[in-house]
């Protein structure tokens, strides 16, 4: 084993010192690595297991390495949806003293599911297009801080259940820069390089047969630019009216709130001799909704799953009189009483299927059905036992599994679980035949054929004739 040279590191993990650093990534023994789904990588990317945490390994250039180590650091000090970064590995050696690449390590971001997960021959357009809002609001938000991604694609991205929708996740940050802000040429640059990979993106899908046939990758391709540019709109546009319509100030904010965003900032200016006034969001965070159960509850949540138990904590605020109760006393009452049993009827051994949140959502969308079914109100405890036994025991596990629903293995085995970018195994399908291959043992290069210094000893050799053949007779001179 190949002692680490040099473990750079904001959260050190002692454990990772004895790993096997002085062996490619390619080569380490199986019985260290874990086979979870995930997107293909022009890198050599392997996830390692060190107790109960999971964490994702890169093999990558030292500039690169380092650079995406910071540039995700400050993309989690900003709050945006993200993996987060452990370190980075360099100056590794294998045995002989060759150099290797530096290895990039983050978490494992639990109950995320990469697109090929999700994508399928009988995938839902309801669900494509919840895919596609993910994508479009995770774009919009690291453009809001300043950052231009430079390398959009369904495999730089992950995808967690959020309530009835999604959220996206930015997975890799190679090409990325962070700007204080970014002009609109920088943003619509950004945006038609996510416009041609994704397009390639779902080619892909169509030609393996997981995409359905009506959905056209071009029309995908289109309404992901035009809601981009809605939500842009929204967020940052500027608004005219009136001076006796004051009250849209506030309806733009509700506005901004139900699309999940806070606004810190707004620049109203009016113009005296009009009476027009003018507003313009400076400065939108998200998580209006994750904030706020956070304060009164201190669940961390995404976005829809927050608005789905904040709802729920409302209704039930209603219902038992405790309408003037301080929000915050509720709001532990309803844990107390109400999320917290519904948690405890969960068997611990089903607990990686979906996280908590999701879980209790769930619960409250298998309450609705079970009451209709029964044609009265079911209590949360019944619901809460009838959705383990009737969904969740039948569902895979998503927390950290390589069955974490990959409808694409039904139909193809991967040539290696724990690189899916080596394709799958084609036991029906013949190599096709490629000419320039097969012929290719024929071929002589000459032995200089790659070596510069040599092409450049020949250059100089072949001018120099023609140098000599310019200058005039000794006897001009």
């Amino acid at each position: 084993m190949g002692a680490v040279t040099r473990f750079i590191s904001a959260t050190p993990d002692s454990r990772l010192l004895p790993f096997p650093w002085g062996t490619p990534l390619a080569d380490w023994p199986v019985e260290l690595l874990v086979a979870l789904p995930r997107g293909l990588s022009r890198h050599v990317v392997r996830f390692i297991q060190v107790g109960e945490a999971v964490y994702a390994a890169k093999e990558i250039v030292e500039h690169l390495a380092l650079h995406e180590y910071r540039l995700l650091q400050e993309l989690h000090r900003l709050d945006t949806p993200s993996v987060e970064a452990v370190g980075v590995i360099t100056e590794r050696r294998d045995r002989a003293g060759t150099p290797l690449d530096p290895i990039l390590l983050t978490k494992h971001l639990e109950f995320s599911l990469p697109y090929r997960s999700l994508f399928s021959a009988s995938v839902r357009q309801e669900t494509v297009s919840k895919l596609l809002d993910a994508l479009v609001v995770l774009i919009v938000r690291l453009h809001l801080v300043g950052f231009k991604w430079g390398d959009v694609s369904l495999s730089n991205i992950l995808f967690r259940r959020d309530a009835e929708s999604f959220s996206a996740y930015l997975v890799d940050a190679e090409t990325g820069e962070l700007h204080a802000h970014l002009s609109q040429g920088q943003r619509l640059q950004d945006l038609e390089v996510a416009k041609t990979n994704l397009y390639g993106d779902f080619l892909d899908l169509q030609a393996g047969g997981l995409l359905r046939e009506e959905l056209d990758p071009q029309h995908i391709v289109d309404t992901i630019e035009a809601q981009y540019q809605d939500l842009w709109k929204e967020l940052t546009g500027v608004e005219k009216f009136g001076g006796d319509e004051l009250g849209r100030i506030e309806n733009r904010v509700r506005r901004l709130n139900a699309l999940g965003f806070d606004v810190a900032e707004m620049d109203i200016r009016t113009d005296a001799g009009t009476s027009v006034v003018s507003i313009q969001p400076k400065v939108v965070d998200a998580g209006h909704h994750q904030r706020r159960l956070m304060r009164l509850t201190g669940l961390d949540t995404e976005e829809n799953q927050a608005r789905r138990l904040l709802n729920d904590l409302d209704t039930w605020r209603f219902r038992t009189g405790q309408g003037n109760v301080d929000e915050s006393v509720a709001a532990h009452k309803w844990l107390m009483e109400v999320f917290e049993p519904v948690m405890e009827a969960v068997p611990a051994s089903l607990r990686a299927k979906r996280e908590p949140a999701q879980i209790f959502h769930e619960v409250l969308d298998y309450r609705w059905y079970a009451s209709q079914r029964a044609n009265r109100e079911i209590p949360i405890a019944e619901a809460a036992r009838g959705y383990v036994h009737d969904v969740l025991e039948a569902l895979p596990d998503e927390a950290m599994s390589p069955d974490s629903v990959i409808p694409v293995a039904e139909i193809k085995k991967l040539v290696n679980p724990y690189d899916p970018s080596m394709g799958y195994v084609d036991d029906d399908e013949e190599q096709p035949y490629d000419p320039w291959e097969d012929q290719v043992e024929e071929l002589r290069l000459p032995a200089d054929f790659l070596d510069i210094e040599a092409l450049r000893a020949k250059s100089r050799a072949s001018s120099q004739p023609a140098m000599m053949s310019r200058l005039p007779p000794p006897s001009e001179m």
